[in-house]
């Protein structure tokens, strides 16, 4: 509200911070030091697990541990998104060796190697005898 005195305006606005009624309603009282609190991970992945239960309202759960539900939305999208990095890092799978092939001397052994001139012809366990006898005129032929 203005004044008009003479040719000037003059304010009867109350500049003061007290206000007008000196009664206290309400007296909050805050103990400890003021810092800000640190939680563990594991105190984070539980409250954030608690949240994801069917049915749980997010605000809820932040009032219970003294949190606000901004903070809690960020604690979830920080567990969502190490997620997410840890399915898409890359993970080393354990080499096994196989222990090499044990030659089976028994078959080796086994191998029958005919010499005629040159030519020198293997001849394996279960050959065809027919085949084996067309082989050697053959080579017979061919010496």
């Amino acid at each position: 509200m203005t004044i008009s005195d003479g040719d000037r305006l003059v304010s009867t606005l109350d500049h003061t911070l007290e206000p007008e009624v000196t009664t206290v309603r309400r007296l909050e009282v805050i103990t400890g030091t003021g810092r800000r609190r640190r939680f563990a991970e594991d105190d984070k992945a539980r409250v954030v697990e608690e949240t994801l239960a069917p049915g749980a309202v997010v605000s809820h759960v932040a009032r219970r541990y003294g949190l606000t539900p901004q903070q809690l939305f960020t604690w979830r999208r920080e567990a969502r998104e190490r997620a997410e990095e840890s399915r898409h890092a890359a993970s080393f799978v354990p080499v096994v060796m196989a222990a090499p092939p044990v030659a089976d001397t028994k078959t080796e052994a086994t191998i029958i190697e005919i010499v005629i001139g040159v030519a020198t012809v293997r001849v394996p366990p279960g050959s065809d005898a027919t085949m084996l006898k067309l082989v050697l005129r053959a080579v017979k032929a061919a010496t």
